[in-house]
């Protein structure tokens, strides 16, 4: 844990993992665990391309884990 980095993508994968625990304690599942997989390989490479100084497209990355995460998993829920 060297760099801002490696800090921003533990905590968003952190956040992604509370998410996948909740939804598997659910009765009826309302996503597979296959969906998970894109998010978090983005932040590992999103954290490799930080930490290699390629700041913009490591940025641009974790908009796209945010927006996957946003669209395909819909954390919130609304009404809840």
């Amino acid at each position: 844990m060297d760099t801002p980095w490696d800090w921003v993508t533990v905590f968003c994968f952190a956040g992604l993992v509370t998410l996948l625990l909740q939804r598997s304690s659910d009765d009826t599942p309302r996503d597979h665990l296959w969906q998970y997989v894109p998010p978090a390989l983005g932040l590992a490479v999103a954290n490799y391309l930080g930490n290699h100084e390629m700041v913009w497209f490591a940025g641009l990355l974790l908009i796209a884990v945010g927006a996957y995460v946003i669209t395909v998993l819909k954390p919130v829920i609304k009404g809840r």
